[in-house]
């Protein structure tokens, strides 16, 4: 059986030869497009949902899996990425040595003209980083490696790598502790939805922290 020049471009978009290694270089390094100080676009989840379906891949195989209660999914995604924000802020990365204020994004404090672009940026966050750590990279991982063990690993270690560049040495170890946490949790589930929503709901936190200028005394509320 001959594979029509469509089937052995799809065929080319799995595998891992020069179209699918460039396919995902381009879905890594596309992150978020920013355009002025309040539109963002997730060009890497946008870039992954194409591969998923240019290259015929099954969405379960990323992670988009309805989930049976949607109410239930959002309540415990909303949960989670609370309670673990603010985990984060005012037990493990003190205890880390972090500084207490995000100097990235500081300027937020009080600034009513940055919210809207802040609150957008973490809405588009939530879908594509999710999309691209948890769903993309666990499903090319699976082909090259049987442990998911190692796939949490690395997936959460580009993540800190990404988070590297705007928020420095305190936001890659930030970033690497979620990646573990919600990179586990995705190995369990293969269900993305309820991370994309903790994850969106920890960013949400992170900026009404950071609006509400209340950083440093959460920062320093155990460790003094």
């Amino acid at each position: 059986m001959r594979l029509t020049s469509d089937d052995q471009f799809a065929a080319d978009l799995r595998g891992f030869g020069a179209i699918g290694v460039l396919a995902t270089l381009a879905i890594l390094l596309g992150g978020n497009l920013t355009f002025g100080p309040m539109i963002t676009v997730p060009l890497g989840g946008l870039l992954a949902l194409l591969w998923t379906w240019r290259s015929r891949t099954p969405w379960y195989a990323v992670g988009y899996v309805r989930p049976r209660n949607w109410l239930l999914s959002i309540a415990i995604g909303i949960t989670l990425g609370v309670a673990f924000k603010l985990l984060m802020k005012t037990i493990i990365m003190p205890f880390l040595g972090a500084s207490p204020v995000n100097p990235a994004y500081h300027a937020l404090a009080g600034n009513n003209a940055l919210l809207p672009g802040a609150i957008w940026t973490m809405l588009m966050a939530g879908f594509g980083e999710e999309t691209v750590f948890r769903g993309f990279l666990f499903e090319r991982g699976s082909k090259l490696v049987r442990s998911k063990g190692v796939i949490v690993v690395v997936t959460a270690s580009l993540f800190a790598l990404a988070h590297t560049f705007d928020q420095g040495k305190d936001g890659a170890e930030q970033a690497a502790i979620t990646g573990l946490v919600f990179g586990t949790i995705f190995a369990r589930t293969g269900q993305i939805f309820t991370l994309m929503f903790a994850h969106t709901a920890f960013d949400l936190t992170a900026v009404a922290i950071i609006y509400c200028d209340i950083e440093a005394r959460l920062g320093h509320l155990v460790f003094k």
